[in-house]
């Protein structure tokens, strides 16, 4: 047995150094099981701090949560902070590109900011728990009418308890370039409460993970903090082009820093 083990410890570093494909496997479990061990000492933290569900929890859980990025060889470039800060409630929108987003968004995510996400993370084991703790506001995305008492809720939360939302309008992963077609319920969120939006633009990811060729390598990431878009006055009339507006400013942010990463990065190793 200690002899297979050894071969094992052996093999492995040969492995991650030869073969691209064991290293996106490697990463990818690396990650999932790492996070769900970080959460897991995330839960009794979270409890002795706050007693149970509240966004303070978030602040543990960013910081627990910050180190991850040296173990996947992933390094963040972020532009443009003055503009988280802004006082009191908001609404933040980013594009969504796969799960290490969450990375990103603990790199610089404000106080008293929690999420909004779709149910079935609920029941990802010690990471749906933690999420509970830490405030985030869980949708059924196949159930139009409970995601809209969801976000109407969610609104009223924002201004009684003073707190920022996090929303990924397209409402599903996107690894094909550019930006999916927004969803209205981020921009239905900011009008109802009368908060701005600050839309935060990833670059691609193209140049260090691709996950149908199996590649995960080193690589930066620009993380853009655009103006914010604010929305007093705004009617529900005004939804439509107050998307547009945002996503148009979004893909333009989206293209020019994942042009630089790329021009600046060149091939990364593994």
């Amino acid at each position: 047995m200690d002899g297979l083990w050894m071969i094992a410890l052996l093999l492995i570093p040969l492995l991650m150094w030869t073969s691209s494909t064991f290293v996106f496997y490697f990463k990818k479990c690396f990650y999932v099981a790492w996070m769900m061990v970080l959460a897991l000492f995330a839960i009794p933290l979270c409890i002795l701090k706050s007693g149970g569900r509240d966004v303070e929890n978030m602040r543990i859980i960013r910081g627990l949560v910050r180190h991850v990025k040296y173990f996947l060889g992933l390094r963040f470039d972020v532009s443009g902070w003055e503009h988280l800060q802004t006082e009191g409630p908001y609404v933040i929108i980013s594009n969504h590109q796969s799960s290490l987003d969450v990375l990103g968004l603990m790199e610089i995510l404000p106080d008293r900011c929690t999420m909004i996400a779709k149910k079935e993370l609920i029941y990802a084991g010690t990471v749906g728990l933690i999420c509970w703790l830490g405030g985030i506001v869980f949708i059924n995305r196949k159930k139009t009418n409970d995601a809209k008492n969801v976000m109407t809720d969610a609104a009223k939360t924002m201004l009684d308890d003073q707190i920022r939302l996090w929303v990924f309008p397209e409402g599903t992963r996107n690894q094909r370039g550019g930006l999916l077609p927004f969803k209205k319920g981020a921009f239905h969120l900011a009008v109802q409460a009368q908060v701005p939006i600050i839309p935060i633009v990833f670059s691609s990811y193209s140049n260090f993970y691709l996950r149908k060729e199996k590649q995960f390598k080193s690589g930066t990431i620009r993380l853009k903090i655009l103006p914010k878009i604010d929305t007093k006055g705004m009617t529900s009339e005004d939804i439509s082009s107050l998307s547009d507006k945002s996503f148009n400013l979004m893909l333009s942010a989206f293209h020019s820093i994942s042009d630089s990463v790329t021009q600046s990065n060149g091939p990364s190793r593994h």
